[in-house]
């Protein structure tokens, strides 16, 4: 245990015990703690295994590389469809961490002979993402844009791509990528 991380299990009212179990866990499993983006993380040599995270209907355990793992037991969540590497397990009690102990550390030592064997997650080309039709339409339309645009580094690129496709509305998508238009020209990404 690390007592630097000890501050988050103490600040984390509702998910406490379900937390405690979980780390207890994971560090039988030979992982080093670490708190990183403000949540406990373990590593194996100083590469990112599992991270746990505390949301209001449950608590998690996020594989970074989780896509790698076979997943025996069809247990691994991938949050939203955009996600291409990471993988939760969730849970709402502690009685199902203790059943599922065995298998979770199957999955946390899986995940390090994966990091051990120096396996690699694929991820999707900038090319394979669907350009939003209101995207492709403000492209069309300004010549100066779309050069722009191109001009971006596939990660701003993408950014914008998912920013402006998460929209449920054609309308909040337009309004998006009109807000968007002048950053875009500028050659600057979505948080720049």
């Amino acid at each position: 245990m690390n007592p630097k991380v000890d501050f988050y299990f103490s600040k984390t009212e509702k998910w406490s015990a379900e937390l405690k179990k979980l780390r207890q866990i994971i560090l039988d499993c030979g992982l080093a703690e670490e708190l990183k983006w403000g949540v406990p993380c373990y590593t194996f040599q100083k590469s990112n295994i599992v991270l746990l995270h505390v949301f209001k209907k449950y608590c998690a355990v996020l594989f970074t590389k989780g896509a790698l793992l076979k997943d025996a037991h069809n247990i691994l969540i991938q949050q939203t469809e955009n996600t291409q590497s990471a993988r939760q397990i969730r849970f709402t009690y502690v009685g199902e961490i203790s059943e599922m102990e065995p298998i979770l550390k199957a999955y946390i030592c899986e995940a390090i002979d994966a990091e051990k064997a120096g396996l690699k997650v694929t991820f999707k080309e900038t090319a394979e993402f669907t350009i939003p039709p209101e995207l492709q339409g403000k492209l069309d339309e300004m010549p100066a844009l779309k050069t722009a645009f191109d001009a971006l580094t596939p990660g701003r690129q993408r950014g914008y791509i998912l920013h402006f496709s998460s929209a449920k509305q054609s309308k909040t998508r337009t309004s998006r990528v009109e807000k968007y238009v002048q950053h875009i020209l500028d050659g600057k990404g979505l948080t720049d």
